[in-house]
């Protein structure tokens, strides 16, 4: 009875070569499925008995967490470069974006309010 690893929906191509070459490094016998184009099935990682699920199970653990750790750092090294930040920084760098953004968030949340005070 096959066993699922991991889920490949919204997973970055350099993460899921990663897992691969993680696999690959600790002999996991392991086969993958694509997701599918339209977003039907979700595609994934998957072994075929309980103690390989176990085993790549503990793998997959143990790198998402130096993965989380290492992309935490990554964000945190931008954030204090300037590099990153929220929408204040957007206003700075691209003020005729942000505001044509704006604009259209409070044209949509009109619409959706009008028939509501027509009501009243």
């Amino acid at each position: 009875m096959p066993h699922h690893l991991m889920n490949l929906r919204h997973v970055p191509d350099d993460e899921a070569e990663e897992i691969r070459a993680l696999f690959d490094a600790h002999d996991v016998r392991y086969y993958e499925t694509p997701p599918s184009r339209w977003g039907i099935s979700m595609g994934g990682f998957w072994v075929h008995d309980i103690e390989e699920a176990e085993r790549a199970r503990g793998l997959l653990q143990e790198y998402q967490r130096k993965r989380m750790e290492c992309q935490r750092e990554a964000y945190e090294a931008r954030r204090s470069n300037g590099e990153t930040g929220g929408i204040w920084r957007m206003f700075r760098h691209k003020p005729l974006r942000t505001l044509a953004a704006c604009l259209a968030i409070v044209v949509m949340i009109g619409f959706s309010l009008l028939p509501f005070i027509r009501l009243g």
